[in-house]
């Protein structure tokens, strides 16, 4: 290998690494600012700033190695080079776009929920991602610990509580307020509220398939002697309503017409109950990625996770045990049914 081919073949791979950071908003950016010759117009057109663009132009000509404007203080015209590049890309740039737009592999993107899903905290990332992506958010209760997630049968899920599973990834909702679910005819369903330690000296009742209290939430030497473990949120309800015991749930319950016999009741000094959205940790969807990047924005927007404040009663839910149709508007409480 002669010494000029081998500069001629460092040449050829700095080029093409120069290339690898070129993308269509570049490529986009050099059209628009082809056609109205004015930074100030192509900018307002693009919806960003004059510097924005230019660094966008000086970073597509830096990486072809050559001139694609002549500017001056007054005029911006096109060279030579860029007026080839200009006809090449005016059918290319917009074939390239259409082969890669979205294109979706499934009719909605499922988020699973085990009961009480907090319709207030995430219906505005479930309006605006449906907007963005052209695709309906579908809402599946399971009355399972991760809500059908582990199973494959919802894309994304909203869990409760500290415990974490191997396998899942989450990002932070909110820390809900724990209340105290008692029996209509229970003494303390007289009182204002109750206290974290004083609930532990009654009998308790523990969701172990979905729920997200246990007795190691108390403190150590503090927690409940009399534990009762039940199978599911509906047996749950029906328990506590015959007076077998007393439970804990977040204060949505509260916003929610969950079963008659049942009184709900604050708790003073209870810790807050942890609310995540889960997925997969591998081979999630793409769509349920954009959908969790969503939430941890508005989270992070909303300043949560934090104590999620009260809110007005909602209209009756769409949701029902299974699967969940695509909601009609306006929208409605998704999660009013027993779960």
């Amino acid at each position: 290998m002669t010494r000029g081919t081998a500069l001629h073949r460092e040449a050829l791979a700095d080029h093409r690494e120069a290339l690898a950071d070129i993308g269509i908003r570049h490529l986009r950016a050099f059209l628009v600012l082809a056609e109205h010759l004015s930074f100030t117009r192509a900018a307002a057109s693009l919806g960003t700033t004059q510097p924005s663009l230019t660094r966008s132009i000086n970073r597509l000509e830096q990486a072809l190695g050559a001139r694609l404007f002549h500017r001056t203080t007054r005029t911006v015209r096109l060279s030579e080079t860029g007026t080839a590049l200009r006809d090449e890309l005016r059918d290319l740039l917009p074939r390239l776009e259409s082969v890669l737009a979205p294109r979706q592999d499934i009719q909605a993107l499922r988020i699973g929920f085990s009961w009480l899903f907090p319709d207030e905290l995430l219906q505005h990332t479930i309006d605006g991602f449906e907007r963005a992506y052209g695709i309906a958010v579908d809402l599946v209760r399971r009355d399972e610990r991760h809500a059908g997630l582990d199973e494959g049968t919802v894309q994304l899920a909203v869990v409760r509580g500290r415990q974490t599973a191997p396998g899942l990834r989450t990002v932070p909702i909110a820390q809900e307020q724990r209340i105290a679910a008692v029996a209509r005819r229970s003494p303390l369903a007289r009182r204002a509220s109750v206290t974290w330690s004083e609930l532990a000296e009654h009998p308790v009742l523990i969701n172990t398939v979905s729920g997200a209290t246990r007795p190691q939430d108390w403190p150590e030497g503090a927690r409940p002697t009399d534990v009762l473990p039940c199978g599911g949120f509906t047996e749950w309800l029906e328990l506590i309503a015959a007076g077998h015991g007393v439970g804990v749930v977040p204060d949505l319950a509260l916003r929610r017409n969950l079963h008659p016999g049942i009184r709900f009741i604050p708790i003073l000094g209870a810790p807050p109950m942890p609310l995540w959205l889960a997925r997969p940790a591998t081979g999630a969807h793409p769509l349920a990625l954009r959908f969790m990047e969503r939430t941890a924005r508005a989270a992070e927007t909303a300043g949560t996770p934090g104590i999620i404040p009260p809110a007005m009663p909602r209209s009756p839910s769409r949701t029902a045990p299974g699967h969940v149709p695509p909601r009609p508007a306006p929208r409605r409480e998704a999660g009013s049914a027993p779960g």
